[in-house]
């Protein structure tokens, strides 16, 4: 993996990591899926005007789109809103990594190298030490809705394999016109209209700041980034990037909305570092 590439991934990883502040920020003001509709209209709309279709099927589009935005969004936004804690949430999101290896796998034959095996296993270790670090009672109706979340995402990682080669703005773009309808039906139907008038006509600096950070910076700029290095390396790769997603997770809770970083979260921190390192550059050979 190039240089340029490796720093792109830290880019979207960092991204990721600190979206887990910008949603408890936004979800304390607005129902969770009317701020998935706003996050997808914002995503597709204006720029779907000033980007040409990628040459990919519709049903591609819609499928990526529905899998990352309507199933992943919900479910990660409805666990929040909920209770989940934001810290948490984002080490929890991350066995999208395991799904996503797995499956690629399983459906797409992917070969699973011993590096990668070993790397994944020291880095799990590192995940159930920040998963121990948390002693508030966690429900299993949120804890759910995390890991099926992390199933979408993970799926998503696969339809985005099984396209190839494409311009991915434009792909990222034209998928988010999938989740609106669907969603703003989900938040009429659920949430009420009442409930959706009162959210966007009392929407506040920091909800609106929150919901652009989301649709510009976590969607656009983060999954154009991240299919297309899954596109050029494989999802066995580039997936376990996200293991670093929980270091930008913690720290920015910690920064922002006072969660405490202990010796255990630097223990874990290590941990997923070195199962990374292994994983990305175990398979290398050393030339001079």
């Amino acid at each position: 993996m190039s240089n340029n590439d490796l720093g792109l991934a830290f880019v979207v990883i960092a991204v990721w990591g600190v979206n887990f502040v910008a949603l408890r920020l936004g979800l304390a003001n607005m129902p969770p899926m009317l701020m998935v509709f706003v996050r997808f209209m914002l995503s597709a709309f204006p720029a779907v005007f000033f980007l040409r279709r990628p040459n990919v099927a519709w049903r591609y589009l819609i499928i990526y789109g529905l899998c990352m935005g309507a199933l992943q969004a919900t479910f990660l936004y409805s666990a929040l809103k909920l209770g989940m804690p934001a810290g948490l949430s984002s080490v929890i999101a991350q066995t999208q990594a395991f799904f996503t290896l797995g499956m690629a796998a399983l459906i797409l034959k992917e070969r699973v190298r011993v590096n990668q095996v070993i790397g994944m296993t020291i880095s799990v270790c590192g995940l159930a030490v920040i998963a121990l670090r948390f002693d508030q009672p966690v429900g299993i109706i949120p804890l759910l809705l995390v890991l099926a979340s992390a199933l979408s995402w993970g799926v998503s990682n696969l339809i985005v394999r099984l396209i190839g080669k494409v311009d991915m703005l434009p792909f990222v773009v034209w998928s988010s016109l999938a989740p609106p309808l669907p969603m703003l039906a989900l938040s009429i139907m659920t949430e009420g209209t009442p409930q959706i008038i009162t959210a966007l006509s009392g929407a506040t600096l920091i909800t609106l700041l929150a919901t652009l950070y989301t649709a510009y910076l976590s969607t656009v700029l983060g999954y154009t980034l991240w299919t297309r290095l899954i596109g050029k390396y494989g999802a066995g790769r580039i997936a376990p990037f996200s293991l670093l997603v929980p270091f930008f997770g913690l720290s920015s809770t910690a920064i922002i909305l006072g969660e405490a970083i202990t010796p255990m979260t630097l223990l874990a921190g290590g941990l997923i570092l070195t199962g990374l390192a292994i994983n990305v550059f175990g398979g290398q050979k050393v030339t001079r």
